[in-house]
């Protein structure tokens, strides 16, 4: 996979090798929050993860960072996540969308995560270079649903555990994460509640350093036939 990596002082591309990816879920700081959010979608026949947070491993080969995408049906949406790589050269962070399938999703979390592509950024950022001031970053995303652009998510990663927290969880205590892997490390609530849309756009922005790594996707439906 080539990615821009953008540094303090310069950007150029470089190669990133993805073998395990992992969809980090039910990742708020808030326990409480997210013990309700749980609660209500058990009650519309979400099952209980088996633990929070949760780490669902997908094919590697769902990263794109395509601008036009095909889902099936049209039961789906995106939701703007960060995410982290781990390479043999420092760890970069960069932008995804866990675009799931929320039909599937109300018999199976694990089984929709595997159901769609994850869209991701064309830039990434290294990780060293946004550490200290990691909580300011800021999440957003739009969804275009007839031709009007509409706020969608809009938050600070602060809401999401850290990533020094999710690695560990996951890595038995590690501090970054192997190389060959990458993670998505969750995301916001949604603003006027979860809905498919004809184009998803997102952005991460680092206000300390006066940048944004910015990406969008047209949304091609595919037919439900038989």
């Amino acid at each position: 996979m080539r990615l821009v990596l953008e540094t303090l002082d310069s950007a150029g591309e470089i190669d990133v090798g993805i073998d395990d990816l992992v969809i980090a879920g039910w990742t708020g700081r808030n326990v409480e929050a997210v013990e309700e959010h749980i609660a209500e979608l058990e009650e519309i026949g979400v099952a209980r993860p088996p633990r929070v947070p949760c780490f669902y491993r997908v094919s590697a080969g769902l990263l794109s960072t395509s601008q036009t995408l095909q889902f099936w049906g049209e039961d789906s949406s995106g939701e703007v996540e960060f995410v982290l790589y781990g390479t043999d050269d420092g760890m970069l962070v960069g932008l995804g969308s866990d675009h799931t399938d929320r039909k599937v999703e109300a018999y199976s979390i694990t089984v929709s995560k595997q159901m769609c592509t994850k869209p991701i950024s064309g830039k990434a950022w290294r990780y060293d270079d946004v550490a200290d001031h990691w909580d300011s970053l800021m999440l957003r995303s739009w969804a275009v649903i007839g031709g009007e652009r509409q706020a969608y998510q809009e938050g600070p990663v602060s809401a999401m555990r850290s990533p020094e927290d999710l690695i560990g969880r996951y890595a038995g205590g590690a501090k970054v994460l192997p190389a060959g892997t990458a993670m998505f490390g969750g995301t916001l609530a949604v603003i006027g509640g979860l809905r498919p849309a004809q184009r998803f756009e997102m952005e991460i922005e680092d206000p300390v350093r006066g940048r944004t790594i910015a990406h969008g996707y047209d949304v091609a439906t595919l037919p439900t036939d038989g």
